[in-house]
């Protein structure tokens, strides 16, 4: 069973050991631990560098703007979060100041002293290769851990297969909970759940299964409790803790359950697999007729292959809002493909749909496996038409250029795009942008110096991993932003 790619991971930091192993530089670290983590490289001889820094940095200088209080200097650099400072000896200082490393020492801040021979860029360049391979390594092990995830839903006890699977792959506890009223009732039983163990979230939340070793202590499942409580039946989809050094997340997975996980660390790509998980556990553990029909739903949606899973139609995509049972609305269409989740109830019918009552509706063209990707986008811009004209029934009609993109996809998928950066780097980006890309210009407009800009800027397009100078892109990137509030 293949699996979709993956949504790649946000870019890993570089870990200071890793610099300080490397030979070629010859970096020797003075003061403060090795345990830091770098994001990012900026050189300055300023006496301030800090109003330039988006934290995580290995701030490299020869010690021009140092002064004659390193204590300071130190002090600002650490409140502006960053990671570890590298001091080239020569030409303006023979040696690293004794001042300098005793108030790095002082502070925790990591001291590399880089030698004369070693220019600042190639310690630059040497992070940005690093981050570089640890990106594709990370973008490695989210596909290989979805591959596995999928072809561990098609297995004989499937919900125990993707729990086991998921627990290896994060390296940490896996665990399905389900309200302690219902888990003795049937919770997951679709799944195959082979009894219910006992409570592991305290009052209100029992396990039903899990796998997994580094099972949570009592202040972590105190703390799981509280995060199952948030998602199960509100409109958190995920929630996260770290109570003592221990990573916690739960995810929604329907009818009042909830994937929890445990683990010792958490990598950047940890949080895609888990929601892929909780997508495969969603659908192996809903209350829905069992039989081919809805093992071709699974099929469909895990591996993206329709004309495998499905008779060839022509078939409908339904979207719909209404107060009525998404189930009676199934029946009413002559279907079991059905997903109620999300903010309106979607089928897949090869009847052609006709209005409901209590229903507004709105229908794809008449479509073929291989294309209800599209018929799923035709409908959800149909329902939005037959809500805004407040009509039973809308059907997909060609809007032209305008209307291949509805709000609701374009504000997706703006969030998509832009959820690397925070929202001090969307709007400078946007005001970069909005000023074709003049650095005076956009700084007056921000208000801040025109190399706090060119900074941001270049941390965006480090983040997006997109080239910022082609049209394309900045085009793109100004879609998105236009989108977003």
């Amino acid at each position: 069973m293949e699996a979709p790619p993956p949504t790649p991971p946000p870019t890993p930091p570089v870990a200071l050991a890793a610099l300080l192993a490397d030979r070629e530089l010859g970096l020797r670290l003075l003061a403060g631990p090795d345990t830091a983590e770098v994001h990012g490289v900026h050189a300055s001889e300023m006496t301030d560098p800090s109003p330039y820094l988006l934290g995580g940095e290995l701030l490299l200088t020869a010690g021009g703007g140092l002064g004659d209080r390193p204590g300071d200097y130190v002090s600002r650099l650490v409140g502006a979060g960053a990671a570890a400072l590298g001091f080239g000896v020569a030409p303006v200082h023979e040696e690293v100041p004794a001042g300098l490393a005793e108030a790095c020492g002082r502070f925790g801040l990591p001291l590399l002293e880089v030698p004369s021979g070693t220019p600042f860029t190639a310690v630059a360049r040497t992070v940005w290769r690093l981050m570089a391979e640890a990106r594709t390594r990370e973008l490695r092990r989210v596909t290989e851990a979805q591959q596995s995830l999928a072809a561990a839903a098609g297995r004989p006890d499937p919900v125990g297969a993707v729990l086991s699977r998921l627990a290896a792959s994060l390296s940490g506890w896996a665990g399905l909970l389900a309200p302690a009223a219902a888990a003795g009732s049937g919770g997951g039983a679709g799944a195959g759940a082979a009894g219910v163990a006992d409570p592991a979230a305290g009052a209100g939340f029992r396990v039903v299964r899990a796998a997994g070793g580094g099972e949570p202590g009592a202040e972590a499942r105190a703390a799981l409790e509280a995060l199952a409580h948030r998602v199960a039946p509100g409109p958190a989809a995920t929630a996260t803790d770290t109570p003592a050094g221990t990573h916690l997340a739960a995810y929604a997975v329907g009818g009042g359950q909830v994937l929890a996980l445990a683990t010792g660390a958490r990598a950047p790509g940890d949080h895609t697999i888990a929601s892929v998980a909780a997508v495969l556990l969603s659908l192996l553990t809903a209350h829905r007729p069992a039989g081919t029909e809805a093992a071709a739903l699974t099929r469909l949606l895990l591996d993206g292959d329709p004309a495998a899973a499905l008779a060839p139609g022509p078939w409908y995509a339904v979207h719909a809002r209404g107060a009525g049972d998404p189930q009676a609305l199934a029946a009413a269409l002559g279907t079991v493909l059905l997903d109620p989740r999300g903010p309106a109830v979607r089928l897949l019918t090869d009847r052609e749909p006709g209005a409901q009552p209590g229903w507004r509706l709105g229908v794809s063209a008449a479509a073929a496996p291989g294309a209800l990707t599209a018929a799923d986008a035709q409908a959800g811009r149909a329902l939005e038409r037959a809500e805004a004209a407040r009509t039973p029934v809308s059907r997909h009609t060609d809007p032209g250029f305008a209307g291949l993109v509805g709000e609701a996809e374009a504000r997706a998928h703006a969030e998509a795009l832009l959820g690397p950066l925070s929202p001090a780097l969307r709007g400078t980006l946007r005001g970069w942008l909005a000023h074709h890309g003049s650095w005076d210009r956009s700084a007056a407009a921000l208000g801040v110096h025109r190399n706090t800009v060119r900074q941001r800027v270049a941390r965006c397009a480090a983040l997006l991993d997109r080239d910022l100078d082609d049209p394309d892109t900045r085009m793109e990137l100004w879609f998105a932003l236009r989108r977003l509030p």
